[in-house]
């Protein structure tokens, strides 16, 4: 390799450095979850989530089946996220709190039409209202197409894979990226 090769080598492992530090936590197993946000400005129930997806609806719906709940799952996907266990959150961080939403929403398959819209709609909504959806300058902290790859990852993946999917997400969308 000739010295602008090198650099330019360089320069993109620079760009790519945490990407390619979390693909290789995950092939090695060796994801954590860390660098998240502690506070919680915005806890999400089921009342304020509902509205959120009737203004989803009225723009993406589509289908009269759009966003009808076929059961009580959504509610139940609502109040894992912010389950307790011995007085302690069981998802204590923002981001591992969004990334469970956006799984079980998902994987629940609670409604007759539009159970990725509607996941991924609330995920973002859920950092939003928290105030960690944007970086400081302003810019998205998660692309379009980012957004897309981690709602198909999730439907596509197995169960037993849960929790990897999670550390991805976090890793992803944590204060260090």
């Amino acid at each position: 390799m000739n010295t602008n090769e090198s650099a330019q080598l360089e320069q993109l492992l620079t760009n790519y450095a945490c990407a390619l530090d979390v693909l290789d936590k995950y092939d090695h197993q060796l994801l954590e979850i860390t660098h998240t946000t502690a506070h919680h400005l915005f806890v999400i129930t089921y009342d304020a989530a509902m509205s959120a997806i009737d203004g989803l609806k009225a723009r993406f719906g589509g289908s009269s089946l759009f966003g009808n709940e076929k059961d009580e799952s959504f509610q139940s996907s609502l109040a894992a996220i912010c389950q307790t266990f011995g007085g302690q959150d069981l998802y204590p961080s923002v981001e591992e709190k969004a990334a469970h939403l956006l799984y079980f929403v998902i994987k629940n398959h609670s409604f007759s039409d539009g159970n990725k819209r509607i996941a991924a709609f609330l995920f973002v909504w859920f950092l939003d209202k928290n105030s960690i959806l944007y970086r400081q300058d302003g810019s998205k902290r998660i692309a379009d197409n980012a957004l897309v790859a981690f709602t198909l990852m999730i439907a596509e993946s197995k169960p037993e894979e849960k929790e990897m999917m999670v550390k991805v997400i976090v890793n992803l969308i944590n204060n260090h990226h």
